[in-house]
Formats: C-alpha cells, structure tokens, sequence
C-alpha cells in the first residue's frame, strides 16, 4: 500500500469531466480518477483554503464523525472494478466504511488524514509520467493554482 497525496482537480476538455489527480508520496505514479462536479468543487475549495458561508456535505460529515465520538485514520483506495474505483473510510478501533474515492478524498483533506493506495490498483490504474512530460504535470499544476469553484458549476453529466 501506498501513501498518497492529492495534485488537485482539472476538467477534462471536452467532455467537462473533472479528474482527480493523486501521486505517490514516494514513489513515481500517479493515479488519476475521474469524479463528479460536486466532489471536484469540494476537494478545490478545500485545498484552496475556501470557506463556504454554509458548510458543503463533507464539513458536515467531519462534524458528525466528531459528535459521535469517532476519529477518521485514513483513507484507502481499496479496488479497480469495470473501471470504478473503491474506497474505504478507516475510523479508530479498525471501523470500516466503504465510500467513493472522491467523498473519501474530500474528508480526508478536511480531517487531515493520509489517503492510501493499494498496490494493485496502482498496479493497474497508475501511470508513470516521464521527464518529458514533467512540464505538464507543472502546468497542471499552474492550472489548479488559478481554477476557482466557479469553473466547475455545469460540469455534470
């Protein structure tokens, strides 16, 4: 199993699906996931550092885990499926939930936990970006620098 670290959101161009970006923390895959519209605006926000007026679903569910007493350890993407990733929220005394990866990215970085990979699903989902393609992983992240929520409304699909 592997730890990783969130790169951020984009929309894929031209079908507006939002991809989330994960990479090892030491190591050299990546693991792209594609998610929804409203994940994608609530994992920008976050690491934007953006406080909504009303909290979005995840900043409740953080409050509710606290209220009863419970504390989220991590987060592991747990399998590939037909193309559909599977997660799992950990809580304290080995608690399992199983979850999408993009509501379990989204609370994990509201909590601060690590986010995990399992090594088979890096195994078949991970991608090794080389040198060359290095500048597009830096003007990724120059895009995810000036996106704001805003970009994301009518990405449904």
């Amino acid at each position: 199993m592997s730890e990783m670290r969130v790169v951020g959101v984009r929309v894929e161009l031209p079908a507006n699906q939002p991809i989330l970006l994960l990479r090892e923390t030491e190591g050299e895959r990546y693991l792209p996931i594609w998610i929804g519209s409203v994940e994608a605006t609530a994992i920008a926000l976050e690491q934007q550092g953006v406080r909504p007026a009303r909290p979005l679903t995840h900043d409740l569910l953080k409050e509710v885990i606290g209220a009863l007493g419970r504390e989220l350890q991590q987060v592991i993407i747990t399998d590939l499926r037909e193309g559909t990733f599977f997660a799992e929220l950990v809580f304290d005394g080995d608690v399992r939930v199983s979850a999408r990866p993009s509501d379990s990215v989204a609370l994990a970085l509201r909590v601060g936990v690590p986010i995990h990979a399992e090594d088979a699903v890096l195994e078949e989902a991970g991608l090794i970006i080389p040198d060359e393609q290095e500048d597009e992983v830096e003007k990724f992240r120059e895009f995810l620098d000036s996106v704001s929520p805003e970009d994301f409304r009518g990405a449904d699909t």
